[in-house]
């Protein structure tokens, strides 16, 4: 599988990180992944509910210094 894409959303908050990360996986072919980083407090709440209401894979998710990361895989929807 081909390394993941890192998409930059630092910075944004809510519901920026959401809206930036949907119109991004919506240009990806399914089964394509991409790293989401966020400094958003409330993007540990809000990507988990996106990818599961949009039929996306939250493969792995990190909490890392001032922020989260989070890998999705592109669901079929």
């Amino acid at each position: 599988m081909e390394p993941a894409d890192v998409y930059d959303l630092r910075g944004l908050n809510c519901p920026l990180p959401v809206l930036r990360t949907r119109k991004r996986l919506q240009g990806m072919r399914p089964g394509e992944r991409l790293w989401i980083e966020t400094t958003d407090p409330l993007a540990a709440i809000d990507i988990p509910a996106f990818c599961n209401q949009e039929g996306h894979a939250l493969i792995e998710t990190q909490t890392v210094a001032g922020g989260h990361r989070f890998l999705i895989e592109r669901g079929k929807g």
